[in-house]
């Protein structure tokens, strides 16, 4: 199931998330609660929830704030705020913070559940696309020029966030549909599979040197969004990204 917190902090409203929708119906389970912004840090760095779900405008430390100070640290759970209408100006700085979704407040039964189910489909289906692989070997052998080119391309462009099947097929000249048989053929990976393994494996390396923070990784290796970034490297790895940086540690 997944794990989650809540940070409101009015007590009502935060008993309300905590016991009133069908958690169970979204595969959830309630953790953890905290009344504040720097509850919340404390209470998500212990729990380690894969689900937040914030206040906007709380004393102290907004949700803004802590997930800014969250994401400094490389905690990168899923987060959905709540906010008043007249505060949507913070609901749209907060989607730049990598939030999933929002909901305006007061929401109706059901809504939340609704836009976690929402957000769950939408990483799952990401997921799929990205098959669990081991990492690919790059003899030549009996791979062909374009099978060759392309790998190079990748491992020379995968942190733009921008690279593509189509960006790399026309840069040698042959159509999309047929590098992509190519890759299924020659390699057993998709494009999107081996490009993964590529970011992941740089992620890797530029956690274990610590100058960089985590959402500063995912950025350099081609990610926008840190919560699918965290996501995919824990998939990939087996352990979070801040959990693995952790270990290098002196």
């Amino acid at each position: 199931m997944y794990k989650v917190v809540v940070v409101e902090d009015e007590k009502l409203v935060r008993q309300g998330i905590v016991i009133g929708p069908n958690w169970s119906k979204v595969d959830c389970i309630v953790v953890g609660e905290a009344s504040n912004g720097e509850e919340g840090v404390e209470a998500i760095r212990k729990y380690r929830p894969d689900i937040v779900v914030t206040d906007i405008c709380m004393p102290d430390m907004t949700g803004i704030e802590m997930l800014e100070k969250l994401r400094e640290k490389g905690i990168c759970p899923i987060a959905v705020i709540l906010t008043a209408y007249d505060e949507f100006s913070y609901a749209q700085q907060a989607i730049k913070l990598g939030v999933a979704d929002y909901l305006l407040k007061p929401f109706g039964e059901g809504e939340l559940e609704k836009v976690i189910e929402g957000i769950l489909k939408k990483n799952k289906s990401q997921e799929t696309q990205e098959e669990r692989k081991p990492e690919l070997v790059l003899a030549k052998g009996d791979k062909s020029k374009y099978i060759m080119d392309a790998i190079a391309y990748i491992d020379a462009n995968y942190a733009n966030p921008g690279i593509s099947i189509n960006a790399v097929a026309e840069s040698m000249g042959i159509s999309a549909g047929h590098l992509s048989h190519l890759f299924r053929k020659e390699t057993d990976f998709t494009f999107l599979s081996y490009l993964t393994q590529c970011r992941i494996r740089a992620a890797k390396k530029l956690l274990k040197d610590h100058r960089y923070k985590v959402y500063e990784v995912a950025e350099l290796v081609g990610y926008h969004d840190i919560t699918y970034f965290s996501v995919t490297f824990k998939r990939f790895v087996g352990v979070s990204p801040s959990e693995y940086q952790d270990r290098y540690r002196e």
